[in-house]
């Protein structure tokens, strides 16, 4: 992957509106990625106008800089000289931002999905990176790196390589952490406070679906259910399941891992992680999904069983 410095702002020039925004239900890659970008924008162009659109982001990302401009309402007529997309891997995930998208004079897309249809008029697409945020790195100069910007960017890549230890982890993200941290960043506490503390209610949560998981296809795969009832039961909401599938993952002799909750429309959010050699994005994209090799997500109709049934059989056919 070559240094292209300054690319970002080569791509600014001449631009007097940017709207920003990342994918439906957004992770710790999808908000450090965005405001990353948006506060460099509000650093270094002010005099370009810029929004971000996101759905409601979790609590615990809420400490970093101007995560309180966020517009989740999509209130806006401008018509965007350019709109970012960031974290997204097609038009549809970006929700109720798809309109501004579509109707901007220029678009960008940069995004580290296997499953990205380089939908914008110019794409920064590299699935090897670990995240967006590791690119996001990329296309500006070190050197306007703020503080600010590094607890972003930092955020996402630990939210996305599972604290350094996933595959996706090279050599090249530990280097970008190291020049992160010496931007003066609090990274134990960023690592602590976002990735692994959680409320009661999500221990409780995350209690209910390991006691409702259940081992198919000879142990390779372990599946969990967690219902919109169980969800209301803990008082909990589909941010605050971030994690469990990652917890399913680490089951000993399990190759492949399926979380599935129910959503308010009856639907079901599928999602996928694996050990070893496994392409479980290929297994997304047939539920009109996508992601990564190791992880990726799709949304399927039920009822629970049958969904289930359907995946595994997927599953099941490449294993």
């Amino acid at each position: 992957m070559s240094q292209k410095i300054n690319y970002l702002d080569r791509i600014l020039n001449g631009k007097t509106s940017v709207g920003i925004a990342g994918h439906v239900r957004p992770d710790g890659d999808c908000v450090g990625s965005t405001l990353a970008v948006y506060n460099y924008i509000k650093e270094y162009y002010p005099h370009i106008y810029v929004k971000l659109f996101l759905e409601p982001i979790p609590n615990i990302f809420k400490f970093l800089q101007y995560s309180a401009e966020i517009d989740s309402n999509y209130a806006d007529s401008t018509k965007f000289d350019l709109f970012i997309a960031l974290d997204c891997g097609d038009l549809g995930r970006l929700g109720n931002a798809a309109d501004f998208f579509s109707a901007a004079k220029s678009t960008l897309c940069i995004d580290h999905h296997i499953s990205n249809q380089s939908f914008a008029d110019e794409n920064y697409i590299y699935p090897d990176a670990s995240s967006t945020c590791e690119l996001v790195y990329e296309v500006i100069d070190t050197d306007k790196i703020t503080k600010e910007i590094a607890e972003c960017l930092y955020t996402g890549i630990v939210h996305d390589t599972g604290v350094f230890q996933y595959s996706c982890t090279s050599a090249k993200t530990m280097e970008i952490a190291g020049v992160l941290m010496e931007k003066g960043i609090d990274y134990p506490k960023i690592v602590d406070e976002t990735f692994y503390t959680k409320t009661f209610s999500q221990n409780k949560i995350l209690g209910q679906a390991l006691l409702n998981s259940e081992l198919y296809l000879n142990g390779a795969c372990i599946v969990s259910v967690i219902t919109q009832k169980e969800m209301e039961k803990f008082g909990v909401l589909p941010k605050h399941l971030d994690g469990i599938v990652n917890q399913l993952r680490i089951t000993k002799d399990v190759r492949v891992a399926l979380f599935l909750y129910e959503n308010g429309d009856g639907t079901w959010k599928g999602s996928l992680r694996v050990n070893g050699d496994f392409n479980v994005a290929e297994v997304a994209i047939c539920f009109g999904g996508g992601g990564h090799v190791k992880a990726a997500g799709f949304t399927i109709d039920g009822p629970a069983d049958v969904a289930v049934a359907r995946v595994l059989n997927e599953i099941e056919a490449r294993l």
